[in-house]
């Protein structure tokens, strides 16, 4: 693998750290700083002359400052005369605005799209799209990964006798049911109207989970509302223990605190983006994609297929 370089921005180095000790590599040499106005500067001090570069960038709170630091490092690559440029985005920032839903409001996932194939990006590796059609925004290749197995491999020595996934709203019917394939589990919904970006109310149950153990699954919490009062519907409906796994753990605002004090047993995410500051709690639970995304990388690097990452996932 001497052609193969890993490089790190500055959002989450220790996921980097952690693909690159799967991979017996060491991270490129480069820097990443500000200069005195908060301009992003980046010099990459290894030679990149005809290799095959990954750049590790999630684009994670701040979302705008790790964008425009993960182009940049792109353009310094491009110039570099890097072979190719895989930018690695575990979660991928501005997926939600992905179309027009309501007049005179951008697709800021295309524009993003944009911005990172102009930038110099060959081809994008990323986890759990919060839509997979955010893949045909690109006109480059687009590696999409799936989060399932590694929550698979966290609760399958669990007793989980009786159990229900179950999707937080009707968007999330396909995620959900490829964790109810996987899990050989029943599945059920709960079905909700949005009063507000910011709050929702729990309408009813789709689905038996009365006298369940159930999962919730979800790409991101963010506010943690939504997924809170569907745990709340969820016990006012008969479940018994209730875990939830959601990939991108933003944990914004009062997140914690909610989840904290909700009927949540277990909130498990992953190490897509960093823990933030402060956010630790006992019923948090992080678990690590440094082993799939290393996976990924050797796969793409000797242009092997990484469909059997996807292995039982049937989605």
């Amino acid at each position: 693998m001497d052609n193969l370089i890993i490089l790190s921005g500055s959002a989450h180095s220790k996921l980097t750290d952690g693909i690159c000790g799967h991979l017996g590599l060491e991270p490129a040499e480069a820097l990443v700083s500000r200069f005195s106005d908060g301009e992003v500067r980046v010099a990459v001090y290894e030679n990149v002359r005809g290799k095959d570069v990954f750049v590790v960038q999630p684009t994670c709170p701040p979302v705008n400052e790790n964008l425009m630091e993960l182009l940049i490092m792109l353009d310094a690559l491009r110039r570099a005369s890097a072979k190719r440029i895989t930018a690695v985005i575990p979660y991928f920032g501005y997926a939600r605005q992905d179309r027009k839903d309501q007049p005179r409001v951008p697709i800021t996932a295309k524009l993003a799209a944009n911005l990172l194939t102009g930038a110099g990006a060959n081809r994008v590796l990323t986890l759990d799209l919060h839509a997979g059609q955010v893949q045909g925004f690109f006109d480059i290749p687009v590696d999409h990964l799936y989060g399932v197995n590694v929550f698979f491999d966290h609760f399958k020595n669990m007793d989980m006798d009786g159990l229900n996934v179950v999707s937080p709203d009707v968007g999330g019917i396909k995620m959900a049911r490829a964790y109810a394939k996987k899990f050989q589990a029943g599945l059920a919904i709960v079905d909700k109207r949005r009063n507000t970006p910011e709050s929702t109310e729990v309408m009813h149950i789709l689905g038996e989970v009365k006298g369940k153990n159930v999962i919730l699954v979800d790409d991101i919490i963010a506010t943690g509302s939504s997924l809170v009062e569907a745990a709340q519907a969820l016990k006012d409906a008969g479940a018994k223990k209730i875990f939830a796994a959601i990939t991108h753990g933003i944990l914004s605002s009062t997140a914690v605190e909610k989840v904290a004090n909700s009927k949540i047993d277990e909130l498990v995410i992953t190490d897509s983006i960093p823990l933030p500051e402060g956010k630790q709690h006992e019923k948090i639970k992080v678990v690590s994609v440094g082993l799939l995304f290393a996976e990924a990388i050797k796969r793409i690097h000797f242009e092997q297929s990484i469909s059997v990452l996807f292995d039982g996932i049937g989605r």
